[in-house]
């Protein structure tokens, strides 16, 4: 067997230990979709009347705005899910699982992936019930099969790109409590982004900074693939971005997992 074999067998073995973490605790599964479906109804009930009335040049009421707000909330949930993943990596860490593994013949990268493939799969299918709630209040998605594809697609890039960083906030953290910090700034760049009010709205300096971080050109291509609006340059960005997401999560995962000693 080569190498690659073997560390495609132990990437799949540390898979099946995570989803079957996942398994025995189903509650992990269902705090994906929670807080965005919270916070989905919230906006659209709430909010959603005043915003969608003409704010940033959406024209309408509330059901315009559920299409707008939508795509946002589904980053969102993926960006939520980092927190979960950032304390299951904090935890191994920490109660010395990780040095059994250092002990044993495994590829070092096996271990990371597994924690990643199996908080991608955890993310995907805790987006299914916010897109079922989505539909349930009124959004009505403009997308054909090559479209929806394409969104799903991109959700798989980012939720792949967050569960990068989350395991390699998870190897940096110094303990489980700050473990569950760190991914904090990643669930707050929604808000500071094109997810719940178009740009265009915000103070200069604010509108800068919306405009250059890495989830407006994602949330932005996935508004266009899923309601028909214009997508522009945003889809480039947004690989790109989940691209470089990526490459720094790898890298500093692998970089923090062979220098920490685990306890």
């Amino acid at each position: 067997m080569t190498a690659l074999t073997y560390t495609v067998t132990d990437g799949a073995t540390m898979l099946r230990r995570n989803l079957k973490h996942a398994q025995r605790y189903p509650v992990l599964t269902l705090m994906v979709a929670g807080i965005p479906i919270v916070l989905l109804l919230l906006f659209v009930f709430v909010f959603g009347s005043t915003l969608g009335a003409g704010l940033g040049g959406i024209s309408g009421g509330r059901a315009e705005y559920v299409e707008f707000l939508t795509p946002g909330i589904l980053v969102l949930a993926i960006a939520s899910a980092a927190q979960g993943t950032a304390i299951t990596v904090a935890m191994d860490m920490n109660e010395g699982i990780i040095a059994r593994f250092r002990t044993m013949s495994i590829a070092r990268a096996s271990v990371l992936t597994g924690h990643v493939v199996g908080a991608v799969v955890q993310t995907m299918i805790g987006l299914v019930p916010v897109v079922a709630v989505a539909l349930l209040v009124g959004f009505r998605p403009d997308a054909d099969v090559v479209e929806w594809l394409a969104a799903v697609g991109l959700l798989l890039l980012t939720s792949v790109a967050l569960s990068w960083l989350s395991v390699a906030m998870g190897l940096a953290a110094k303990s489980v409590e700050s473990a569950s910090n760190l991914p904090m700034p990643l669930i707050l760049l929604p808000f500071l982004g094109s997810g719940f009010v178009p740009t265009e709205s915000m103070p200069a300096g604010l509108r800068w900074f919306a405009e250059y971080q890495p989830f407006t050109p994602i949330i932005d291509t996935l508004r266009g693939l899923l309601t028909g609006s214009a997508i522009g340059s945003s889809a480039v960005l947004a690989v790109a971005w989940c691209a470089a997401l990526t490459l720094v999560g790898y890298f500093w995962g692998i970089a923090r997992y062979d220098r920490r000693p685990a306890r």
